[in-house]
């Protein structure tokens, strides 16, 4: 089963949050992140949590380091999400993860802002935290 991690999973996983140790359970076995995710895992980590650039550029090269795929934002990734957000629903940034993920060919999105349980396109979104 190939997983894709939303952005919070990431965030979780790398500050002080309650919720820390069950995101790195979910990060253990590896999976797939996108480019976006790096871009709001860096803005969130500096603007939320005001972490030095160092301290960003450490967690974002483990990040790098821990990620057997990193998928690129296209822009075929955008007329997707396009179509995501249309049809289902989803904010456009939301559609942008799940069609990266699609593209990706994962079977599972970890993500707690996203409907757990939903299924589009094989890929089923789910939230570890239940």
């Amino acid at each position: 089963m190939t997983v894709f991690f939303d952005t919070n999973i990431l965030i979780y996983a790398y500050t002080s949050d309650p919720k820390r140790d069950r995101a790195r359970d979910a990060l253990a076995d590896g999976g797939v992140i996108s480019a976006q995710v790096l871009n709001e895992f860096t803005s969130v980590l500096r603007r939320k949590y005001a972490k030095t650039w160092q301290e960003i550029e450490i967690a974002i090269g483990d990040a790098r380091d821990r990620f057997e795929e990193i998928v690129p934002l296209t822009v075929k990734t955008h007329s997707s999400a396009l179509s995501l957000a249309r049809d289902h629903g989803f904010s456009f940034y939301d559609a942008l993860i799940v069609a990266a993920a699609i593209e990706a060919k994962c079977e599972v999105l970890f993500s707690e802002d996203m409907q757990h349980g939903r299924v589009i396109g094989g890929l089923t979104i789910v939230n570890p935290f239940r």
